[in-house]
């Protein structure tokens, strides 16, 4: 098989979650267990970091891994969804997994694959874990893809285990309250291994997290505001990213302490400021053109993640508002659009996807919750709400694409 074949079996014979939603989930950790085994568990060949929680976990892995970069470490770093390109998941100090390296690995382990009944997220995980075994790399960040307690990639024995936040989403999976998200997100919390967590997580969720590394004896630290990290920039206009900022300084600050690991205030400064440019982070708050008209995509997707952008639209200046928004099938869409200035322009889209949202059963709910439908449409297609927008956009107006990583994945390709 060539790249393209290889890339089209992986999507068609071990379809993602992402794709088709729940029916591709395989939890538990003995497949991926013996799979790693088969390979000669590269996962222990390299020093981890291991990112949980709900929202953030990009941000916060992209950061640290530029900052590493900067410190002249090779680092490697594991995502999920991609965006454009299905080698966005696994890259090496920027740079995406070669394709021959995907091409091999496949045709190598074919058989076990389809024997043991892999799935689509155990895959690219062993992947990855091969891929930094081979290039030999001095970080791994591992952002986990579901949950925690059941995930693929807790599997590895880190440095440090994060968790960014709590929020509601994957409820069929993870539960429907944020106690039970919060239980299954602590199960990456190992023994004797320092946890750090996120600025904003309650102290209800805070307590979950505390029995569970007093369980385990793994000492926990927590990120807070400092005034002294405003001297650090971040190239986002988002406020949410300073979050994150807070969070990976902590990180950083617990790895030159506990672990002795030595980084540059200078490394830290340019790694922040190069994040973009070092890792070719995309899809948060990301500015597609500046003006005439201004044009943002977010990959925000659950509640959390809309009220944070709704926030941050509110500190933006603009003559009208033009929203692109599409969703997957299990989000509640209504508890999302409130977030959003009803006196926006509405196109309304299906990604192209499995799990999509139907248009014509978005229309029907639309329909109960506007009044009017003067400034609402509904397209088949991403790229048709796009272009709709466009041309219906004056030069001092802004358009945001949101509400699926699908959705924004359309555009930006």
């Amino acid at each position: 098989m060539n790249y393209s074949e290889t890339i089209q079996w992986i999507l068609k014979r071990i379809p993602s979650y992402q794709e088709i939603g729940i029916k591709s989930y395989k939890p538990g950790l003995k497949r991926i267990n013996n799979f790693c085994s088969y390979l000669g568990n590269p996962q222990k060949y390299f020093k981890s970091i291991h990112i949980g929680g709900t929202n953030g976990k990009g941000s916060t892995v992209h950061m640290l891994s530029s900052i590493l970069q900067e410190s002249q470490y090779k680092v490697g770093v594991f995502t999920s969804p991609h965006l454009i390109d299905f080698r966005e998941r696994i890259t090496c100090n920027g740079i995406l997994i070669e394709k021959n390296f995907i091409i091999n690995f496949v045709k190598k382990n074919k058989k076990f694959i389809e024997k043991e009944k892999i799935s689509f997220f155990e895959m690219n995980t062993a992947l990855a874990f091969q891929y930094f075994k081979e290039n030999k790399v001095n970080f791994a960040i591992i952002e986990v893809g579901l949950g925690g307690r059941l995930d693929s990639t807790n599997l590895i024995i880190p440095e440090i285990s994060v968790l960014t936040n709590i929020s509601i989403d994957h409820v069929e999976i993870l539960g429907h309250n944020k106690e039970k998200i919060a239980i299954e997100k602590s199960g990456i919390i190992k023994n004797n291994i320092s946890v750090i967590l996120g600025c904003n997580i309650p102290k209800y969720i805070r307590f979950i997290f505390l029995k569970e590394a007093f369980k385990k004896n793994s000492p926990i630290y927590f990120s807070t505001y400092n005034e002294k990290y405003s001297k650090f920039n971040i190239p986002f206009d988002a406020d949410y990213q300073k979050f994150n900022k807070f969070l990976v300084l902590k990180i950083i600050n617990i790895l030159h302490k506990k672990k002795n690991i030595s980084i540059s205030c200078r490394s830290i400064k340019n790694g922040l400021k190069n994040v973009i440019e070092n890792t070719k982070f995309k899809g948060r708050w990301q500015i597609i053109k500046r003006y005439n008209p201004r044009i943002i995509c977010d990959i925000a997707h659950n509640e959390a993640g809309i009220s944070m952008i709704s926030r941050q639209l509110r500190k933006e200046s603009y003559n009208k508002l033009h929203l692109i928004l599409g969703f997957v099938k299990e989000k509640k869409v209504v508890s999302l659009l409130k977030y959003f200035p009803i006196n926006s322009f509405y196109y309304f889209c299906q990604p192209n996807v499995d799990r999509k949202f139907h248009i014509n059963d978005l229309k029907k709910l639309v329909d109960h919750i506007f009044h009017s439908r003067e400034k609402i449409k509904f397209f088949f297609s991403v790229k048709e709400a796009y272009f709709s927008a466009i041309k219906e956009s004056d030069k001092d107006d802004l358009i945001l694409i949101s509400g699926s990583t699908f959705v924004v994945s359309e555009v930006l390709s």
